[in-house]
C-alpha cells in the first residue's frame, strides 16, 4: 500500500552487523563505512531535493521501532542483513510501512551460501538490488526518487 507522504525524507534502515561496515569481512563487504554510505546517499538525495533519515540496529525489535517511528517518510532503503532469511516480525512491519521501499544487499546473496537464497521480505519490496557493493544504496536511492517523482506527476505504474 502506498500513501501520500508529507515528508521529503527517505529512510535508510540497516540491520544486524551493518554498523561494522568497513572492517567486517572487507573481501565481501568492502572497506566503505556505514557513515560513508549515509553521506553519499544523503548527498545524492539532497541534489534531488530530498533528505535522509538513517538508522542501524542489530536487533529486530529496534528495526521495527525505527520503521514505526519513520512511517511519515516518502520511501525507504532497507538492508535487513541476515534478517531477510527469518525476520518474520520485520517482514510484518515492512508490510505495514505505507511507502515504497527497496531492499539492498551489498553482496550478491544468491551467489553465496544456499541459506541466503530465500528472503521473507523481498516479495514486499518494490525492488531488490544486490551485488553492487555499497553503490547499491545509491542505486536504490536513485530508483526510489524516480518512482516518487513519477508518482507525483501522476504517471506511476
Amino acid at each position: 500500500m502506498t500513501i501520500a507522504s508529507t515528508s521529503r525524507d527517505l529512510l535508510l534502515l540497516n540491520g544486524p552487523n551493518l554498523g561494522t561496515l568497513g572492517t567486517r569481512e572487507p573481501g565481501i563487504y568492502g572497506t566503505t563505512t556505514l557513515a560513508e554510505v549515509e553521506e553519499s546517499v544523503a548527498e545524492l538525495l539532497a541534489r534531488a531535493g530530498y533528505g535522509l533519515r538513517s538508522e542501524q540496529h542489530d536487533g529486530e525489535g529496534e528495526l521495527i521501532r525505527a520503521l514505526h517511528k519513520h512511517r511519515d517518510t516518502a520511501a525507504a532503503i532497507v538492508n535487513p542483513g541476515a534478517l531477510m532469511i527469518a525476520g518474520w516480525s520485520l517482514r510484518d512491519a515492512l508490510a505495514d510501512y505505507p511507502a515504497p521501499w527497496a531492499e539492498v544487499h551489498i553482496s550478491n546473496v544468491w551467489a553465496r551460501e544456499s541459506f541466503r537464497h530465500n528472503s521473507v521480505v523481498s516479495p514486499l519490496a518494490v525492488g531488490v538490488i544486490a551485488g553492487f557493493g555499497t553503490h547499491g544504496y545509491e542505486l536504490a536511492a536513485e530508483a526510489l526518487v524516480r518512482r516518487l517523482e513519477t508518482a507525483a506527476q501522476g504517471t506511476a505504474k
